[in-house]
């Protein structure tokens, strides 16, 4: 039967393939976009009344988050309209860590893209990108200058543009709150990012561990409630990874 053919792959995998988080842990200290406040949380009931419940009080792009086109689009796509098919894609990760370590204002480039698949192939249509900076490893995120000016890497809308319109993309994902470069952004504001969810893709922000996963060959699963009209989302992130 189909199901036990589905639960044979299920097996095989968990065998030869790594899972890799991608998502940073939920608490009043999670890496967040500063301008949010922290998570609160209080216990309603307690072990002696049969259970422990929690009510957490929460920003919805808050940490590892997932922001559906809605989220700057008027009238665009919320949580609850993103298709499940579009939650388990290829994952293919471009690598710029050294880059941005050494121009922490560094935007990823068409060239970037076309040297991704010089050495691993073509980028699939329907698949997710995510931008490797290991920005996630950092202690200062928003990395401000004494004037107050965020440093910190992201994309470029051409980089996008191809991304979109060359490869016909599913989503994005990148390590920062935001898809824009910080210093691009305090003077064109986030025009990345809105061109991105304009375009009906999803995107997932502040993710980690991309170092640990391989350029290609992996399949990213993203997690998050079906939120009703919600534009975003707390989101569980996880990569399965062949071996080697």
């Amino acid at each position: 039967m189909a199901e036990f053919g589905l639960w044979q792959v299920l097996g095989e995998l968990k065998d030869r393939c790594r899972f890799v988080e991608l998502s940073h842990e939920l608490s009043a200290n999670t890496v967040r976009w500063p301008g949010f406040p922290s998570l609160r949380s209080e216990v309603l009931s307690d072990y002696p009344e049969g259970s422990l419940v929690h009510k957490v009080e929460v920003v919805t792009q808050y940490g590892t988050h997932v922001d559906a086109p809605g989220h700057f689009v008027r009238g665009a796509r919320m949580l609850n309209e993103l298709n499940a098919e579009e939650l388990i894609l290829p994952l293919c990760v471009l690598d710029i860590s050294q880059k941005a370590a050494q121009d922490c204002d560094y935007a990823v480039t068409v060239d970037d893209i076309r040297d991704f698949e010089a050495r691993y192939g073509k980028i699939p249509e329907k698949c997710f990108v995510a931008a490797r900076t290991d920005w996630s490893k950092r202690s200062d995120m928003d990395n401000m200058d004494e004037a107050g000016q965020k440093h910190y890497p992201g994309w470029s809308m051409e980089a996008l543009r191809f991304l979109v319109e060359e490869r016909d993309v599913a989503a994005i994902g990148h390590e920062t709150s935001d898809t824009d470069v910080a210093v691009r952004s305090a003077k064109e504001g986030l025009v990345c990012e809105y061109y991105i969810l304009e375009q009906n893709r999803y995107q997932i922000e502040l993710m980690k561990n991309l170092d640990k996963v391989p350029p290609v060959g992996s399949i990213i699963f993203c997690g998050f409630p079906r939120g009703n009209g919600i534009t975003g989302f707390t989101a569980r992130c996880i990569a399965v990874c062949p071996y080697g």
